[in-house]
């Protein structure tokens, strides 16, 4: 990962020290969020943001706002700038492959259990209101 003199040292290009924080700020939603157990879509509930945005924004393909910088702070109770902090050189990453399986696993896992839970309510919704004649 790169060090914040790193990113700042790559003027060569414009957008190469956006692109360098947005992998930061990827690398650590994920870091935070694997070790918080979240999926993606609890977290986008808890930063009360869309799902679609915060994958665009674990895949460094986008940037964000200032208010959901604290949103995603918040979510972690962690302070903004470690959101902003590269990780120590030589550090490992701790990205595993056999992490990254069973997190997939788990985001399988909550969107399957999603969409049960939300045709349960509906149905239960449904005898309610022919019930009670709605």
């Amino acid at each position: 990962m790169s060090t914040l003199k790193g990113i700042l040292e790559k003027r060569t290009d414009g957008r190469e020290p956006e692109q360098a924080l947005r992998d930061i700020l990827s690398a650590n939603i994920k870091k935070y969020r694997r070790r918080r157990a979240y999926s993606q879509f609890a977290l986008a509930a808890k930063a009360d943001i869309s799902t679609n945005f915060l994958a665009d924004i674990e895949a460094g393909n986008t940037w964000v706002s200032a208010l959901t910088l604290i949103k995603l702070a918040q979510a972690f109770d962690v302070e903004v700038y470690e959101l902003l902090k590269p990780e120590k050189e030589g550090k490992p990453a701790g990205n595993t492959r056999e992490s990254g399986k069973v997190q997939a696993m788990i985001d399988r896992f909550s969107a399957d259990l999603t969409v049960v839970l939300k045709d349960s309510v509906e149905k239960a919704v449904g005898r309610v209101r022919k019930e009670y004649g709605e």
